[in-house]
């Protein structure tokens, strides 16, 4: 299956039915009057977050998404029947964003422009449904027209029009820990370390062209480890791969920076990834990290350690940890300080409900 985490697309609400225009006329009935029902009502667009989904491959093929429209009215005061819901089904971690609008004002002098969207929907629960487009009511019957002065009205309503509109479709996968870090920093090796991932694995850059999810099972706790495609200086431009990836990590909430201790110069590999994050922005420089020194098994205990010690004293880092994807050595101690980390959101909801429980404004 084909990984893809963004797609556009056109969604359309059903129009309401029209009211019908009809008399009554039965045998031995003297005065016989409007009968005339309503129109039913339009479909409703609806998104609804599903399991199994870890794509937004199907959006490729189908990008346009019509609800029913509603059935007309009949004689005898019969209502017409709804149109049928459209349910689109997406994955968990999906966000509906409206089209890029321009920004009044931000026009350079070559003719560029600011766009803004708005989040209208986040799915972050399997279940999770949302009414994004409601239907057309239907149009009035001839009956509902009848008045003391108007006792046989011909005039009928023919529904209201459903709304339409270009939305895009992004995918941000959950995940407990990310990992982050330059190319060829060993995150592929690492992940089917730790995971039943088959990451492809290479000597050379961007092996990783598409973020890889896998399940870690460690001291009887499972947690989710996402893998993205490395980072160069000057991603946050559109350089190499460039940042779009980070996405997927920003709802993790560990994140693992691995370094490739046979590098030119890790203390700057490190630097430049902490750059991008903090210039991809949406908090990723702020959240929990733990730096591993990789590829242990390349080079000798002694080295490493000095590495490590250039790491602390020149970039600031307070614990390194020394390990070797390939081997598995020193990984176990890496996930051991990853497990008190997974607790720390929900520790800080419960602090942050207390605080709001005392009259104290919290955002959360």
């Amino acid at each position: 299956m084909h990984f893809l985490d963004q797609a556009k697309i056109f969604i359309k609400s059903g129009w309401g039915g029209p009211g019908a225009v009809s008399f009554r006329r039965e045998k031995y009935v003297e005065y016989g009057g409007p009968d005339g029902g309503n129109g039913g009502k339009g479909g409703d667009i609806i998104f609804e977050a599903v399991a199994g989904l870890n794509t937004l491959i199907d959006f490729r093929y189908t990008q346009h998404f019509k609800a029913q429209r509603g059935m007309p009215g009949m004689g005898k005061n019969r209502y017409g029947a709804g149109g049928e819901d459209l349910v689109i089904k997406v994955p968990v971690g999906t966000q509906i964003l409206s089209d890029p609008t321009p920004v009044e004002g931000t026009e350079d002098e070559d003719g560029s422009m600011e766009y803004e969207q708005e989040v209208l929907a986040d799915f972050t629960q399997v279940g999770q449904r949302i009414v994004l487009l409601r239907g057309g009511d239907g149009g009035r019957g001839n009956l509902s027209y009848k008045t003391s002065t108007n006792r046989a009205p011909r005039q009928h309503g023919t529904g209201w029009p459903g709304q339409e509109m270009w939305v895009w479709l992004r995918l941000k996968l959950l995940a407990d820990v990310g990992l982050v870090g330059m190319p060829n920093a060993g995150k592929s090796t690492f992940i089917n370390q730790v995971t039943n991932t088959k990451a492809k694995v290479g000597a050379y850059a961007f092996t990783t062209t598409k973020p890889q999810l896998g399940v870690v099972l460690h001291r009887d706790r499972e947690f989710v480890l996402a893998d993205i495609p490395g980072l160069i200086e000057g991603a946050a431009e559109g350089a190499g791969i460039g940042d779009r990836f980070l996405g997927h990590v920003e709802r993790c909430g560990v994140l693992i920076h691995l370094i490739d201790a046979t590098g030119d110069d890790p203390v700057e590999q490190f630097r430049i990834v902490q750059d991008e994050l903090a210039a991809y922005g949406a908090g990723l420089d702020e959240k929990p990290q733990l730096v591993a020194l990789n590829k242990g098994d390349l080079l000798g205990q002694e080295l490493m350690e000095d590495i490590a010690a250039q790491l602390r004293d020149e970039a600031g880092v307070e614990d390194v940890f020394l390990i070797s994807g390939a081997t598995g050595e020193g990984v176990g101690a890496l996930l051991d300080a990853v497990l008190p980390l997974l607790d720390q959101p929900a520790a800080d909801e419960a602090e942050a409900g207390e605080a709001e429980g005392d009259g104290t404004w919290s955002p959360l």
